[in-house]
């Protein structure tokens, strides 16, 4: 499904959140540490900027377009990116372990190790912990935030109080030669964008998947009864959020997992008629728990196959299919007494 690697280089500080008012009666608020933007971040930009110089038709875009990530890279090797590492494999800064299953549960030896990573390149996707420790195949966020405090604001921009307001938000910062990576299976033109809910300046290149690389063979691979999230996952309705899923087609008994603590999952809905709020800007999507990157499922019997055959009814509608924005992509992993 996925064609095309969209790197997304920042020019400048990018900002992670919308940050929160402080007052003389409120000097501890600080903003969330929301970052990278999702991938329907990128796919709004599709959308506006293809509005703006067109590339294609609105109707291609509405029914085709699919994104996922967010993921990221060093610029000079963009195809070896870095994805989320599975939770059965726990990389220490001096040691490591990994999770095996035995007669039905999880198990492992160094219970006293804690992740000290949350990166792995793709090409080493199936690799063991102690490999990829060995090849230096991990790495650690490649990016830090930076608290920005702003006395004052514009009428026009945001709202305070009328004296006295301050505004607080956190800026980020990347390391010099990363970028944001996400796939697509269209090609954004390349150039300068706004991007993200700060509307920032980056530039942003495409490049083609070849169908000998890992990523394209990993995306065709079918997964049977193991897998691992690489964004985050959401699944049930609109009305309820579920750990696992719950489509007929899946395996009705519940499937063994690795994870942590569920994530808040939000975006805006762009600018369409339909879609814009009284100040004229893009209304937000429905506010979810989603499943965090990293994620191990085992399900009791073989999907056979991969995540672009899974139905768009596998997954929770927003007046779309969330597969279209990447939701729950995951790829197979092979575990210890998975069989």
């Amino acid at each position: 499904m996925f064609k095309f690697i969209i790197l997304i280089h920042p020019l400048g500080l990018m900002y992670g959140s919308a940050g929160g008012f402080l007052s003389p009666e409120n000097l501890v608020g600080r903003s969330g540490s929301k970052f990278p933007p999702e991938a329907a971040t990128l796919a709004g930009l599709f959308f506006s900027s293809n509005k703006v110089k067109p590339f294609t038709t609105q109707e291609e875009l509405r029914c085709n377009l699919h994104v996922a990530g967010p993921f990221w890279a060093e610029c000079d090797k963009p195809d070896d990116f870095y994805v989320p590492i599975p939770w059965i494999k726990i990389i220490g800064d001096e040691t490591v372990d990994e999770w095996k299953l035995s007669r039905g549960k999880w198990l492992r030896e160094k219970k006293d190790i804690e992740p000290a990573y949350r990166w792995q390149n793709i090409n080493y996707w199936n690799d063991s912990a102690t490999s990829l420790k060995k090849n230096e195949a991990v790495r650690k966020s490649p990016w830090e935030f930076v608290p920005i405090l702003h006395p004052r604001t514009k009428e026009d921009e945001r709202c305070t109080l009328p004296e006295d307001g301050l505004f607080l938000e956190n800026a980020v910062k990347m390391e010099d030669d990363t970028c944001l990576v996400y796939l697509s299976t269209h090609e954004l033109p390349e150039g300068w964008y706004r991007f993200g809910g700060e509307n920032h300046l980056v530039e942003i290149t495409s490049l083609s998947i070849l169908e000998d690389s890992c990523i394209y063979e990993l995306l065709a691979k079918p997964i049977e009864k193991s897998c691992a999230l690489i964004t985050p996952g959401l699944w049930g309705s609109n009305q309820l959020s579920y750990r696992y899923p719950k489509h007929p087609d899946f395996p009705k008994q519940r499937p063994l997992m690795l994870t942590d603590r569920p994530i808040p999952y939000r975006y805006r809905l762009g600018d369409g008629e339909n879609n814009t709020n009284k100040n004229g800007s893009g209304r937000m999507s429905r506010g979810r728990y989603a499943v965090p990157p990293g994620t191990v499922y085992v399900f009791p019997q073989s999907l056979s196959k991969n995540w672009s055959s899974w139905s768009d009814e596998w997954f929770p509608q927003e007046g779309f299919s969330l597969k279209k924005v990447g939701c729950n992509l995951c790829l197979p992993i092979d575990i210890e007494g998975v069989v």
